[in-house]
């Protein structure tokens, strides 16, 4: 059908050529303006949307810097923990332990980004990314393995209140078709940041006490924070929130996506955070590698999970998140444990191809944290599961420290931890709902417009 406007040009064209006049009448004047108004409308909806997708790109950028310190501190102990037991004297239960210590920390996460749901969500970021890097760089100063311990169970904990707020700015800043996606931009970027703590590792080596030199350099990430400080806005859907008289008293978190999302968290890392500690004592102890070795392996086989980040962020706003999610996980996990069962090429590889599985469930499986909860309650919810991922982790570490002093292989250990995964690709597939596609007050329709 031909717009009115295309009709009324067409017309005057022959009046034109016949050296006619045409003479508009009520109703065609009416419908040219209606159709004039409609083109405005066009234009400007396509312009609202470009300025949108300009504030969102700029948002994600700046959640990608906010990333890098993050990734850094919260990677910190986990690579140096080995050296620094070596050099107090340590055995491998201390080093679970010690790890274990520092995830429970995670315990000051909830009350913390429960602040976010109060004050904001940029406040509680900045001040977060101001504290992280200061105190993790107390354990260059460490005069024993207890404090160098007590020191990141304060840091790092930290550095995860800055991770979910990325989460929920994320969440909250991003479109219903891109939320998976830009985490799995977000994951790359911070990749800089653990990158940069296991290119350092090799220092380690130059004295028994150089791991140190590793928490120094946590206060290079200073000058994000000021950055951050000057350009990070407060999210449309809080300002909204707070301006609403009663949200907080009406809005509800379901119990059964609670808990689902605490229970897979908490099994996850169960086998995913003890694998990722363990790494570079198992090639250490058993594979013989030095330092160099450690980093030349952990960036080899991590760098190509980045694949797998942007794989998975786009297969997810396209396809949705939960089979694909439930897949990769459990193809992931197998792969891992495996890598703790072979040796040479083959445990380089399918520790590779387990990364690139778990980085392409990463952002499926990923964003649930931030969707699940209504905007009031949002950052302590993220928070929340944050912890139970941490303190599965936790459970893990300690588990297999236990069973490695008493004789256990490596393998058996990483095997029977792999089960806790496993289940929740199981979970994931009978319990979780698919959100691709929808906005954040379809997913939770207790939100009350927030």
């Amino acid at each position: 059908m031909v717009a009115f406007g295309e009709q009324r040009r067409c017309h005057q064209f022959e009046h034109g050529v016949l050296g006619t006049r045409h003479v508009d009448g009520a109703g065609e004047r009416s419908a040219a303006a209606n159709d004039d108004a409609r083109r405005l409308d066009f234009h400007l909806s396509q312009y609202a949307r470009a300025v949108a997708r300009g504030g969102e790109r700029r948002i994600l950028l700046l959640l990608a810097l906010a990333s890098i310190p993050f990734a850094y501190v919260n990677t910190l102990f986990t690579q140096t923990v080995s050296f620094a037991a070596d050099d107090f004297g340590r055995s491998d239960a201390d080093i679970g332990f010690g790890a274990a210590v520092v995830r429970w920390g995670v315990l000051i996460v909830p009350p913390v980004a429960l602040l976010a749901d109060r004050v904001g969500r940029r406040t509680v970021l900045v001040a977060a990314a101001w504290a992280a890097p200061v105190l993790a760089a107390l354990g260059a100063l460490a005069p024993s393995y207890e404090w160098l311990v007590a020191s990141q169970a304060v840091a790092r904990p930290l550095a995860l209140v800055m991770n979910v707020m990325i989460l929920v700015i994320l969440t909250e800043e991003m479109s219903s078709e891109s939320r998976a996606r830009s985490l799995g931009f977000v994951a790359i970027a911070s990749s800089v940041g653990a990158g940069a703590a296991v290119t350092a590792l090799p220092l380690a080596d130059l004295a028994a006490s150089a791991w140190r030199l590793l928490y120094v350099f946590s206060l290079a990430w200073l000058p994000v924070a000021y950055v951050l400080q000057r350009n990070v806005p407060e999210t449309a859907r809080f300002v909204r929130v707070q301006a609403i008289v009663g949200t907080v008293a009406t809005a509800r978190v379901s119990r059964s996506r609670f808990a689902t999302q605490v229970i897979a968290a908490f099994l996850t890392s169960v086998f995913v955070g003890t694998a990722s500690v363990y790494l570079v004592n198992y090639l250490r102890d058993v594979r013989n590698y030095d330092a160099l070795g450690v980093s030349l392996f952990t960036i080899g086989t991590a760098l190509p999970a980045g694949a797998g980040l942007i794989i998975g962020g786009r297969l997810a706003d396209r396809r949705g998140r939960r089979l694909m999610g439930a897949f990769s996980l459990a193809a992931g996990t197998l792969l891992v444990a495996a890598s703790y069962a072979t040796s040479g090429a083959a445990m380089w590889a399918a520790e590779m191809v387990g990364g690139i599985c778990l980085g392409i469930a990463y952002p499926a499986l990923g964003v649930y944290r931030g969707e699940m909860f209504p905007t009031a309650y949002r950052g302590g919810g993220a928070a929340t599961v944050t912890a139970s991922n941490l303190i599965g982790g936790s459970v893990g570490l300690i588990l297999a420290g236990q069973l490695l002093d008493a004789g256990w292989s490596y393998a058996r250990v990483m095997g029977t931890l792999a089960l806790a995964p496993l289940i929740v690709s199981v979970l994931v597939v009978t319990s979780f709902p698919e959100t691709a596609h929808r906005e954040l007050e379809e997913i939770s329709p207790d939100d009350d417009g927030a």
